[in-house]
């Protein structure tokens, strides 16, 4: 019998601190080589803590095609095995470590234009802000209508197809397995990546916000949301216009005032860049946050305006060169 992860026997067993020993290294190996890695981090046992990571996970093991096949991956995802994690329109790319640096590649259909038509017209009015609807604080009527089998925002099998470098002959290798479940892990942090990944816009399934009037005592934007960065907090680009024809512009949102992290701010008066000016050369908007975390782009006073360092277009330049990088096959 081999020892080994593919040795035509049973492997020889692995401790979990090991595994995550020797992603680690693998993880520090890629960064020696300017690869920026978005590796996959969980705390506890528990994949998919918010809505949307908890309902990927589910909608996934609801189908008999991957109950059995999925569990093997689970492992892989709690060790901080997936130490590359990239979702893109209709494609996950990933790097899973296994005896070796493994390449997972899975394309997911985009959402029928019919059926994204006709979800907005079912969430119609029902709710309020993007706000709401990445934190997931939706009505049961919506949950209900988004994480509908075959015909909600959640791909079924028939719609996802995957292959893995791994020599492993399954249908499903455990890699494969460890990405998916990666995927809901990211969710919890980046949500608006699900509508991205199915090619479709989260606010069109924002209907008549702000329309009506704000109750006694119930403040506004100006209040509830002083100074927050909504563009950071969710990573996704927000337009000072209003949501919908006729709809006044976003200070109808009246969420609490969410605590901001120290990090670096530069005035207006400092370079700058847009979010919109990052979006056209390609930088997304989970990665800006992750910039905005490790100060590599600074939140200045202006909402989807950034303040540059001098590592800034280095990083960019890094990125758009890995991103740009055809796939090995």
């Amino acid at each position: 019998m081999g020892n080994g992860e593919y040795g035509g026997g049973w492997a020889s067993y692995v401790s979990v601190a090991e595994r995550r020993r020797k992603a680690e290294r693998m993880l520090a190996s890629l960064k020696k080589k300017g690869r920026i890695c978005q590796p996959v981090v969980i705390e506890g046992r528990t994949i998919g803590r918010t809505f949307w990571g908890k309902k990927w996970c589910e909608s996934l093991e609801a189908y008999s095609d991957y109950a059995n096949r999925l569990p093997r991956g689970r492992t892989y995802a709690r060790n901080g095995s997936v130490v590359d994690l990239q979702i893109t329109e209709g494609k996950i790319s990933a790097l899973v470590a296994g005896s070796a640096m493994y390449e997972v590649v899975i394309h997911v259909h985009p959402l029928e234009k019919t059926l994204w038509r006709a979800l907005q017209d079912e969430c119609a009015g029902k709710v309020a802000s993007l706000v709401e609807l990445l934190q997931g604080r939706l009505s049961s009527a919506v949950m209900e209508v988004v994480t509908r089998p075959n015909h909600g925002l959640f791909p079924v099998p028939q719609q996802i197809s995957f292959c893995c470098s791994c020599p492993d002959a399954a249908s499903m290798c455990k890699h494969v397995a460890a990405t998916l479940y990666g995927v809901g892990a990211r969710f919890d942090s980046a949500p608006e990546l699900l509508f991205r990944l199915r090619h479709v816009d989260a606010e069109q399934l924002i209907g008549q916000v702000g329309l009506a009037a704000p109750q006694a005592g119930t403040p506004n934007a100006s209040q509830g949301l002083a100074g927050a960065d909504l563009s950071a907090l969710f990573g996704i680009d927000l337009d000072d216009g209003p949501l919908v024809a006729g709809a006044p512009p976003c200070a109808a949102l009246t969420v609490p005032p969410l605590p901001q992290k120290k990090v670096g701010r530069a005035p207006i008066s400092a370079k700058t860049v847009t979010a919109k000016e990052l979006s056209a050369r390609g930088i997304p908007p989970h990665q800006r946050k992750s910039w905005l975390d490790s100060n590599i782009l600074l939140r200045s006073e202006q909402r989807g305006v950034y303040g540059v360092t001098k590592k800034t277009e280095k990083f960019i330049q890094k990125y758009l060169m890995r991103s740009q990088a055809p796939h090995k096959k």
